[in-house]
């Protein structure tokens, strides 16, 4: 389950200043939801796949109890 700062709280913030888990959950989401999103959905989807793609990725370091996938839950 995502715990974390809601799309109303994030609609002032850039998704510069956003978490990776936070792309990650609302990119997943939008994903979903591609063809049932108004201008203003898809224009904030964008921004957030422009984002993940500026930092290269989701990606975080695998460990022994982890693997290399950002997960949300």
């Amino acid at each position: 389950m995502y715990v974390g700062r809601d799309l109303s709280e994030l609609e002032m913030v850039k998704p510069a200043d956003w978490t990776d888990k936070e792309l990650a959950f609302f990119h997943h989401g939008m994903q979903q939801m591609t063809a049932y999103l108004n201008v203003q959905g898809n224009s904030k989807h964008k921004a957030i796949i422009e984002e993940i793609e500026k930092r290269g990725g989701l990606h975080h370091q695998a460990t022994w109890t982890s693997g290399t996938e950002v997960h949300y839950d």
